[in-house]
């Protein structure tokens, strides 16, 4: 008797269980779909901006390329010719000095978080705030260059732009840095300590060596991230309409000039503008490019 009560069960409610799973099936499906399709939509909408951008820049700014763009400087306002060669060349000193300024402070600190500041409170301190600097407007940081170094110097200089740049890229430096050194294995650091070798060798030798694809794409990245902003140097370094190579003096630079010329109401201004955005988005890609590159081939 206990054998069939057994199995009246099942047959009763099998084919409502095979119901129910069914409809959570189908349910789960119609949730997938609307979900990939929420997905494909958002991926559109932003591909469209990216899209309209690139043309947009594409179609004119390679009608202002010239041989002048690159040997003349900034012509004055209403007049035909002139080039960039001034903010060109005031743009590779900034972001150049800020590089240099700014990468060992950032693979320094990287470097003590990743490797001697686990639990320290100085460790969570500077963490704190490399987040905030990470996150805060540009601007602030120039108004703070500003206050700090143009203030007190009475006059804008290409040493505060670089200052400012700095501050903006070594957080991002510090954080690329640290995250690259953790990912290397802690067998290698106990194997290199177990055979007697000194703590500051250890790293030269071995972590900074494993992780320097990561920490030379975060270089690059913080080197793309600062070469076209814009508010920190209307604090720092200004601009300057003549060739210049003296960084104690307002100095010329891309993000400025494109910002000024493409405020005007000259057409030649607007047409060197949009070259000089053409310049910006080709370097900020190529620099990209040039990460992805070096992280994927390691």
């Amino acid at each position: 008797m206990s054998e069939p009560l057994m199995k009246i069960p099942g047959a009763i409610y099998g084919p409502a269980l095979e119901k129910m799973r069914g409809k959570l099936q189908r349910r789960r499906r119609a949730i997938n779909v609307f979900a990939l399709a929420l997905s494909l939509a958002a991926m559109a909408f932003g591909l469209i901006w990216l899209v309209w951008i690139l043309y947009t820049t594409l179609s004119l700014g390679l009608g202002g390329l010239s041989v002048q763009l690159f040997t003349q400087s900034t012509p004055p306002p209403n007049t035909d010719g002139g080039g960039l060669a001034n903010a060109i060349v005031g743009s590779l000193l900034l972001v150049g000095a800020a590089t240099f300024v700014g990468t060992p402070i950032g693979i320094l600190a990287g470097i003590y978080l990743a490797e001697y500041g686990q639990r320290g409170w100085l460790a969570s301190v500077t963490r704190f705030i490399n987040d905030i600097l990470l996150s805060a407007p540009s601007i602030v940081v120039g108004l703070f260059v500003y206050a700090l170094v143009v203030a007190k110097m009475g006059h804008f200089s290409g040493w505060a732009g670089a200052i400012a740049l700095a501050l903006l890229q070594v957080p991002i430096v510090i954080r690329t840095t640290e995250n690259m050194l953790k990912l290397v294995p802690n067998a290698l650091r106990e194997a290199a300590v177990a055979l007697g070798t000194p703590k500051w060798k250890m790293i030269l030798s071995i972590t900074l060596k494993a992780s320097i694809a990561g920490i030379v794409t975060g270089v690059l990245l913080a080197v793309a991230r600062i070469a076209g902003e814009t508010a920190p140097l209307l604090f720092t370094a200004l601009s300057n309409q003549f060739f210049t190579a003296d960084m104690n003096q307002p100095i010329a630079n891309l993000p400025v000039t494109i910002f000024k010329f493409a405020m005007s109401p000259f057409a030649q201004w607007q047409s060197l503008a949009w070259a000089g955005v053409f310049l910006i988005t080709l370097g900020v890609l190529g620099l990209n490019i040039l990460a992805r590159t070096i992280f994927s081939n390691k």
